[in-house]
């Protein structure tokens, strides 16, 4: 069996942070910066092998994330990015990722291709060092090609082996809590190799703490993250969407534009383990914090013609921390009008698969491709969707296509 050097471990979580006001803008936004040179010195700890999955489409994305925060071990692969990086890499990593869902820790990997194997593999991992019989924890399991099929089973597996183990060296077992557990493990089976990891994040990324309501299909924060950064925006010219919705979009360039990390307002798995350097994590998140800047009135607006959905939009913004530096109008798609020469227009349209059928939304993509003509004139327009068919009928040519997953909807970001 193969293991890690160094392995994190569970404790309490800590109360939340109090929130800090924005710091008035001393210079132009960009997108992904972050605080690390200022950021506290630790000392030096084993490396972590590490890995961060992402919605498909967007490892490179994600390699480009950790790699800006100093991170430079970085392996993109299918469906994420494998990595190293110590204890505060581990936290940077959560706080600043915006495109990644969860940020993994590996204990062990070994050959599996029975229960036998699965249980021997996970019970000689040291548990009763991670877990105490106090203590929660939930088993997350994915499996794919392997000898193993049930993904209910493995997990159930596993659980046995790990409260097995912690009853043997302790006396007693921790209990599962499969809605906020201490701990939670995840398990990944493929090809019969079974790798064992620890989840940092807890929550997945994509909640950031700032949308408390969500109407009918919503756009994930990490999807809406990678759209943004696909566009190659940074900040220095105007950003609208005409179809706003809650706002997610608008809400996620704002946090890239005011460097502003996605996770400042959330708690994470790893500050419930026992070795959480309280002391390194406000360090980071201070550093964070001095980074942020305030934005200029009119670079980033919103449109909708839903009451409702706009009204959502104000309140996730000003959670975010961004209250009067995003503005939304109430508009019709066929009234949007953007102010300026050039700027980025970024629209997700719904796709016929969830919101409505085919036949009804041809007359909208036809708008969109209208409104972009005779409106948007000098700006870059992108549409997010997951219908091609319905493309056609914008009846513009795309430059450039990235295909990305919204869930399990394959879609296309043209340009």
């Amino acid at each position: 069996m193969s293991k890690s050097n160094h392995i994190l471990r569970p404790g309490v979580r800590p109360a939340a942070r109090p929130e800090k006001a924005s710091a008035p803008m001393t210079e132009s936004p960009a997108v992904l910066k972050t605080a690390i040179v200022d950021a506290p010195a630790v000392k030096s700890d084993p490396p972590l092998d590490c890995f961060a999955a992402v919605p498909r489409g967007t490892e490179e994305l994600a390699g480009a994330e950790l790699s800006a925060l100093g991170i430079f071990d970085v392996k993109p692969g299918k469906g994420g990015v494998a990595f190293r990086t110590d204890r505060a890499g581990l936290y940077r990593a959560n706080l600043w990722l915006r495109t990644a869902s969860r940020v993994l820790v590996q204990l062990a990997s070994f050959p599996c291709s029975s229960p036998a194997e699965l249980y021997d593999g996970t019970h000689a991992i040291a548990w009763q060092e991670l877990i105490t019989p106090s203590m929660t924890l939930a088993v997350d399991c994915s499996l794919r090609d392997s000898a193993l099929t049930h993904s209910g089973f493995v997990a159930l597996k596993t659980k046995d082996a790990v409260v097995d183990r912690i009853r043997e060296s302790c006396g007693s077992r921790p209990n599962v809590d499969t809605s906020s557990p201490d701990v939670r493990i995840n398990v990944h089976l493929h090809k019969n190799v079974c790798t064992i990891s620890l989840d940092s994040s807890g929550d997945s990324l994509d909640r950031r703490g700032y949308r408390l309501e969500r109407n009918e299909a919503p756009l994930r924060e990490t999807l809406a993250a990678a759209v943004v950064a696909l566009t190659g925006w940074d900040g220095t010219i105007p950003l609208a969407d005409p179809m706003c919705g809650s706002g997610t979009i608008p809400v996620e360039a704002a946090l890239m534009a005011a460097h502003i990390p996605p996770g400042l307002h959330r708690q994470f798995g790893f500050q419930r383990w026992l070795d959480f350097d309280n002391e390194l994590w406000d360090g980071i998140c201070a550093a964070a914090e001095e980074g942020i800047s305030r934005l200029p009135v009119g670079l980033i607006t919103g449109y909708d013609l839903d009451g409702r959905a706009l009204l959502l939009a104000g309140r996730n913004a000003s959670k975010a921390g961004l209250e009067g530096q995003v503005h939304f109008f109430h508009a019709a798609l066929q009234e949007f009008r953007p102010e300026g020469d050039k700027g980025v227009v970024i629209l997700n349209p719904p796709y016929g698969k969830r919101l409505g059928e085919e036949d009804d939304l041809r007359e909208l993509y036809c708008q969109i491709g209208d409104v972009m003509k005779k409106q948007c004139r000098g700006w870059t327009g992108y549409v997010l969707t997951g219908n091609l068919e319905l493309a056609k009928y914008i009846w513009l040519k795309a430059s450039r296509r990235y295909v990305l997953y919204n869930g399990a909807i394959e879609c296309r970001l043209l340009k």
